[in-house]
């Protein structure tokens, strides 16, 4: 049975003085990390090889405990396999996390607190939790968590918690979520989740960045320090709006899969960024794509679909938008002839209506191919289809 594995945020009030351990900590692990990926070979990804070249050496440089050591380790590991798969290095590792496992963290329901090993001994923090912590760590022996150190100077403790997933229900269809900027989602159900509200929100809170940023660089000294403290204030809610607009998105998409009995299809965006980059486009269109948070919302349609027992598909996005999800016709890029405004409309059956819904249908066809028990009939055709119009245009008539 598949595992699920929840994130539960709990907030710690720390004294003083535990607040000053916390801080050597975070330093030692963010400081070994740093270490670790700078005299590894940077070719080196298994964790137990670097950790039989570093261990010994980091316990001692840097007076971490053993088992934190061995987090910082695999901490490296992980984030070069993730730099080595996306292409990218490995970013430099700061003091604002650090890593816990069984050893070196426990969880009490009784008293409602924690236990972490800190450099200089192990210290115990009361929780504060609510009714949805509660629900969720009610019965469980949580083995993992992370400290994590928050931009207003706060500190939590992100406990792990592993459930059972429940089994896929069985399959009666299947819903196509075409994702977008313009609308957030549109399903083949014809529900529209308008980005209107997010985009109006990222241009307000790019001015005011903007505003902020040229008066903490040329301002007096107390206007500089008054325009630091409002960034550091407003800091993370863009960001807060983003996730809320998501859970909600991804809520009811995958509320209503579990109310039809149907799965949900959805395109994998992978490297959507990179490709849309390359694309001529003015400085706010840029912007305004760069914070597009596809994998986000991707990310919270799996995790609550895992735990609705709904299965989530992943289709290739070739061809979605050219293509009419009523005769399967493949339409030419060029001039996009086939797309005015909003509005898709099909040269070969005339079949006109909204481009986004369209795209939606083409990705719920796509879908229903996969789970077909006769295969993927659908991507043959597309297949014929797509050789024909690359034929087309190497011999054109």
């Amino acid at each position: 049975m598949e595992k699920q594995v929840l994130t539960i945020v709990c907030k710690i009030n720390p004294t003083p003085e535990q607040v000053a351990k916390i801080e050597v900590t975070l330093k030692a692990f963010a400081d070994a990390c740093n270490y670790i990926n700078e005299v590894v070979e940077p070719k080196i990804t298994h964790n137990v090889t670097i950790q039989n070249q570093v261990y010994g050496e980091v316990r001692e440089r840097f007076g971490l405990a053993s088992n934190l050591a061995i987090r910082a380790i695999n901490r490296v590991s992980a984030n070069r396999k993730t730099a080595k798969r996306m292409n990218k290095p490995v970013r430099k590792f700061l003091p604002t996390s650090a890593d816990y496992d069984a050893r070196i963290f426990s969880f009490k329901e009784k008293d409602w607190s924690v236990s972490l090993t800190l450099v200089g001994g192990r210290e115990r923090f009361l929780v504060d939790v609510g009714s949805y912590q509660k629900g969720k760590l009610s019965g469980f022996t949580p083995t993992s968590a992370t400290l994590v150190k928050h931009q207003n100077d706060t500190y939590s403790v992100n406990i792990q918690v592993k459930n059972d997933a429940p089994n896929p229900q069985k399959s009666q269809g299947v819903i196509g979520v075409d994702l977008g900027r313009r609308d957030v989602a549109v399903t083949s159900e014809g529900e529209r989740f308008s980005g209107q509200q997010i985009t109006e929100v990222r241009d307000k809170y790019s001015k005011v960045r903007a505003s902020l940023q040229k008066k903490a660089s040329e301002g007096t000294r107390s206007t500089r320090r008054r325009a630091r403290r409002c960034l550091k204030r407003l800091s993370g809610r863009e960001r807060r709006f983003q996730s809320w607009v998501n859970h909600n998105v991804s809520k009811h998409i995958v509320g209503k899969a579990k109310q039809l009995g149907a799965s949900i299809a959805i395109e994998d965006l992978t490297g959507i960024r990179e490709r849309t980059n390359k694309q001529p486009r003015n400085k706010t269109e840029r912007r305004r794509s760069n914070s597009w948070a596809f994998f986000q919302l991707r990310t919270f349609l799996d995790y609550k679909a895992l735990g609705a027992g709904v299965e989530v598909i992943k289709i290739n996005p070739a061809y979605t938008s050219q293509t009419c999800h009523k005769c399967l016709h493949i339409h030419p890029v060029k001039g996009k002839s086939y797309r005015i405004g909003k509005t898709f409309s099909c040269g070969h059956c005339n079949w006109k209506g909204d481009a986004d819904f369209n795209g939606a249908n083409v990705i719920k066809l796509l879908g229903a191919s996969v789970n077909s028990p006769g295969g993927s009939y659908l991507s043959c055709e597309l297949r014929r289809k797509v050789e024909t119009l690359h034929a087309t245009s190497l011999h054109p008539t």
